[in-house]
């Protein structure tokens, strides 16, 4: 009897270790499948949420009062009859106003309560008067001078 026991036993586990050598692979590719499904409605989700974001954005853009505040935010426009000011951070404004040696890169008389587009435009005509081939003149740029160039004195060497 000991015999056919084992035989039955050896007979059994080779069915149960073909059965698991032919599903296997189908398991795993299952297994796999589902995953990837639970990560796509996953990633159907984010994008239904940041759709339903742009749309609530965009509905806002129909309201005159986002519209007004994002054009003094973004543009700094001012209403008529309103005075604007600009506050400037004191740690980023230099103490010692710079120099410079050349023209002057600013529109003279510039008010900071114009907007960006007026600015530019007068830089643009001022651009458009100064003739193509001049160099600036010797009496507004000053000598070029090294700092380290030891003056001779009167010896004269």
């Amino acid at each position: 009897m000991p015999r056919l026991f084992s035989v039955r036993v050896l007979v059994f586990s080779l069915v149960v270790l073909l059965a698991f050598i032919l599903v296997s692979p189908t398991l795993h590719s299952y297994l796999q499948q589902r995953q990837d499904l639970e990560d796509l409605r996953r990633e159907v989700a984010a994008a239904q949420a940041r759709n339903d974001d742009l749309r609530a954005d965009l509905l806002r853009w129909d309201d005159s009062a986002y519209v007004i505040a994002q054009a003094r935010e973004r543009l700094s426009f001012v209403m008529p009859g309103e005075m604007a000011f600009r506050v400037k951070d004191p740690e980023t404004v230099p103490d010692t106003p710079a120099t410079t040696s050349g023209p002057a890169a600013t529109v003279q008389g510039e008010d900071v309560t114009r907007p960006w587009y007026a600015t530019v435009w007068d830089s643009v005509q001022i651009a458009g008067k100064t003739p193509a081939g001049t160099a600036p003149d010797a009496a507004t740029t000053p000598p070029a001078t090294s700092p380290e160039t030891p003056d001779p004195g009167p010896s004269g060497g």
